[in-house]
């Protein structure tokens, strides 16, 4: 797979919690990428494992919602950040975890159906949530994030992977993202900053 990050305002790296990520501000102590400025959660509606429209926006209201585009095709880096998402969400408390909401959008609608989605979502967590919808609607809800449109690369024998951009999109219950977590994070990290995403800013 190619997957590739393109976000140009992403600033700093992997490392430990501090008052500032590469000279940007970092309150929440976060050891995730600092967004300046932040992105504001957007108000999309796709397709969930259900078949049943699923607005973004209002149905994730209150809660951290880490958001991910890929496809269960993937044969490395969609797996990877979902079992590392999955196994820091396993480490932090239950108080943290139930106001935690992983949504995975699929880049690839053509093999990606709601029950292909479900079964590989289950795999690593049941409660993850699932997404799809027509090439167009994807497409622009990436454009939504500032992410770049996911490509079809042709392989031969018919045959294809997707790159696309690999960040998960960290939104507190502000609405807004302060961090996002290109492809390298381990669950580690989650571990860390999860419970650090669902206390939000200071007052």
């Amino acid at each position: 797979m190619g997957a590739f990050v393109a976000v140009a305002v992403l600033l700093s790296g992997c490392g430990s919690a501090s008052s500032t990520s590469g000279g940007l501000p970092n309150p929440m102590g976060l050891q995730g990428t600092i967004r300046q400025p932040p992105l504001n959660k957007p108000d999309f509606t796709l397709t969930d494992t259900a078949n049943q429209p699923f607005n973004l926006l209002t149905g994730t209201a209150g809660d951290v919602t880490l958001v991910y585009f890929g496809y269960t095709h993937c044969p490395d880096v969609c797996p990877t950040t979902m079992a590392n998402l999955a196994i820091g969400l396993s480490k932090v408390s239950p108080a943290v975890r139930s106001h935690v909401k992983v949504v995975f959008v699929t880049t690839d609608p053509n093999r990606d159906t709601p029950s292909v989605i479900r079964d590989w979502l289950n795999a690593f967590n049941p409660s993850f949530i699932g997404l799809t919808g027509t090439i167009q609607q994807i497409d622009a809800a990436e454009a939504t994030v500032g992410l770049p449109p996911a490509t079809v690369v042709n392989e031969g024998n018919g045959n294809y992977s997707v790159e696309h951009a690999a960040d998960v999109l960290a939104f507190t219950a502000d609405n807004e993202a302060h961090a996002v977590y290109p492809d390298g994070y381990s669950a580690s990290t989650w571990v860390h900053d999860l419970p650090r995403l669902v206390k939000g800013l200071p007052s």
